[in-house]
């Protein structure tokens, strides 16, 4: 029961049993916690005291809160390597994540400025862009964009769509192995669509990766543009091998 008229606010006492009751194994990560009408009846309050509580549940890092869905325990975050060798389902794998992939389109178009200096291309030559979501344990994680140059890899579409791998549609064309040359990383807020695909709020920020992958000759043959959502990921910067 709450104590009321100790001077402790009723919302931060709620706060105070409920962090009790996660760090204690009440609830598990992942969990969903009871509705704001359920707490509500629990401890005889108002939801808008039950929403002040679960804010602040959140921002202390316990739980996160979906939109239309609830609250819920947060998982440990993953951590995400970034190194010489970088590859998307095998950071997963190693820390026994079901890794998951959506091919969300394949096109083949002109590349932009920055695309062309990235993959050492004119500008205007036609590339094709790969957009996938990446999933943890069925959790989206990460919204991703790759170019890669046509006249290398021509008819890439179609292999990509048969393998549902880029490293085993490289090996289609005779790339065995593939590397990292250059990795920049930043954060900013993402636009409407990013959220979107991320399943996130648009205030939340997003931690982004542009890398350029190259083949053993060191030519280039993969530009990429990963967002992360930041709330699930750490970005782990690894010596070069």
């Amino acid at each position: 029961m709450l104590s009321r008229g100790n001077g402790v606010a009723l919302w931060r006492q709620i706060h105070s049993k409920m962090e009790t009751e996660i760090s204690s194994g009440g609830y598990g990560p992942g969990d969903r916690l009871p509705s704001e009408n359920e707490l509500s009846g629990r401890f005889g309050v108002n939801r808008h005291t039950i929403r002040r509580a679960l804010a602040a549940l959140e921002e202390d890092g316990l739980i996160r809160v979906e939109h239309g869905r609830g609250s819920f325990v947060r998982e440990p975050v993953i951590h995400y390597p970034v190194s010489r060798r970088t590859r998307f389902s095998e950071n997963l794998s190693r820390q026994r994540r079901r890794p998951g992939s959506i091919l969300l389109m394949a096109v083949d178009i002109e590349a932009d400025p920055m695309v062309a200096e990235a993959l050492d291309i004119e500008p205007g030559a036609v590339v094709t862009r790969i957009t996938n979501a990446g999933e943890a344990d069925g959790r989206r994680i990460s919204y991703a964009k790759s170019y890669f140059p046509r006249a290398q890899f021509p008819g890439m579409v179609r292999v990509y769509r048969e393998t549902g791998s880029v490293t085993r549609t490289l090996r289609h064309f005779g790339i065995d192995d593939y590397s990292r040359k250059r990795t920049r990383i930043i954060a900013r807020m993402p636009t409407v669509e990013e959220a979107r695909e991320l399943e996130q709020p648009k205030k939340r920020p997003v931690l982004i990766t542009e890398s350029v992958n190259v083949d053993a000759r060191g030519v280039p043959v993969e530009f990429g543009i990963c967002l992360f959502a930041s709330d699930w990921v750490q970005i782990l910067v690894e010596p070069s091998e």
